[in-house]
């Protein structure tokens, strides 16, 4: 058998970091929100036993370093799938190491495609739960929508998705930013980080109020990672009339929110002259309501 999955991607509206735990993890407060700009990721199954992996997309690991093969040997270690292996294609569009959940999503894909194929009745909550182990983004990007996701990532609150009519455009510098190593420049600054007001942003949020929640919208990393385009591009996005223009994740990707698409094409026009990358979406509807780790499978 073989099936084919979009494996979306995400950017943080709002992301928060507010303690560093014990096992090494930090305890993060986020709105994330799933976009259109998508990977495919194919599962064709196998009588030969174990996993095989590809990608054509230069610097992307076809083997255990993958988070698509890692999230395929954890669903086969935990919930069996006798006489069978799978080979799995992975087709990039969404930039590595951009701050946009591209491994983790393709982990979230590559789940939700091996219950489809041999466990149907398992719940979201326990794809959840074993996502997590994986990777923190992983709950969030079997859910989809816009989520507050709190925990580790793992603990989710859906909520009202940004209007359809929305643009979001946005440019990847080049490079990547090590995840690992802007956490660990982020502890080094945790007791002095400036935190966002996430009560007051929630209360706009749930009424819809975008014009009362945007400005309320940060991102800690951006206190922490040095990015040389990050100013620039933010004002070349709010000159083309942004109503929001953030760094994604950690880095380096940062989008801009328009209200009207003419002026979210033309500030995409303008920064194809000096970046690489640029990528035009919409906002996702969630697709799997009320999922938390917390949830009994």
């Amino acid at each position: 058998m073989q099936l084919t999955l979009a494996a979306p991607a995400k950017i943080n509206l709002l992301l928060d970091v507010t303690a560093a735990l014990p096992n090494g993890y930090h305890s993060v407060a986020m709105l994330m929100q799933a976009i259109d700009l998508c990977d495919s990721v194919t599962l064709r199954t196998s009588q030969a036993p174990g996993i095989r992996l590809r990608c054509q997309t230069p610097g992307v690991p076809e083997d255990r370093r993958n988070i698509a093969w890692k999230a395929a040997e954890a669903f086969f270690e935990t919930f069996g799938a006798a006489g069978h292996g799978i080979e799995i294609t992975l087709e990039k569009r969404i930039p590595h190491a951009a701050g946009l959940a591209g491994g983790s999503t393709d982990g979230a894909a590559v789940l939700r495609g091996l219950r489809q194929l041999f466990h149907p009745k398992l719940s979201d909550a326990a794809l959840c739960a074993l996502g997590v182990k994986i990777g923190a983004d992983i709950p969030f990007c079997i859910a989809g929508g816009l989520c507050l996701a709190q925990g580790i990532g793992e603990i989710l609150s859906p909520l009202p998705a940004l209007p359809p009519n929305f643009t979001l455009v946005l440019a990847k510098p080049p490079g990547g930013v090590s995840t690992k190593e802007a956490y660990a420049a982020l502890h080094r600054r945790l007791p002095s980080l400036s935190h966002p007001n996430l009560p007051l942003a929630l209360h706009y949020l749930t009424r819809g109020d975008w014009a009362g929640l945007f400005p309320l919208c940060a991102n800690v990393f951006e206190q922490v990672t040095a990015l040389p385009a990050l100013d620039a591009l933010r004002g070349a996005m709010r000159n083309h009339g942004a109503l929001l223009a953030q760094m994604s994740g950690s880095g380096p990707t940062v989008f801009g929110v328009f209200e009207e698409e003419a002026r979210a094409q033309s500030c995409a026009a303008e920064l194809e002259q000096t970046t690489e990358e640029i990528f035009v979406c919409r906002a996702l509807a969630q697709t799997a309501p009320g999922l938390s780790t917390n949830d009994s499978p």
